[in-house]
């Protein structure tokens, strides 16, 4: 998958452990090597994010920081 072929959850407006937890719900239910794009507006999901993925099989491909939203691309591992 590429990311313009990669799902995307939008979790702007929740606040942290929800955009985490529903991106693990997410990435579950994917094939390993699927990309996922989340959406959020938390500013500490950019820590949490990174944490997530070092700490899991999961791969941090990309992370932007937009004027409204951050934007991370993951690959299931």
């Amino acid at each position: 998958m590429t990311a313009m072929t990669a799902e995307i959850l939008d979790a702007r407006g929740l606040a942290c452990p929800l955009p985490i937890l529903r991106t693990r719900r997410r990435l579950d239910a994917l094939a390993p090597g699927a990309e996922l794009v989340v959406l959020t507006t938390d500013p500490a999901s950019e820590i949490d994010f990174r944490h997530f993925c070092n700490t899991t099989e999961h791969e941090l491909l990309a992370f932007e920081r937009g004027p409204e939203h951050f934007t991370f691309t993951i690959r299931r591992g």
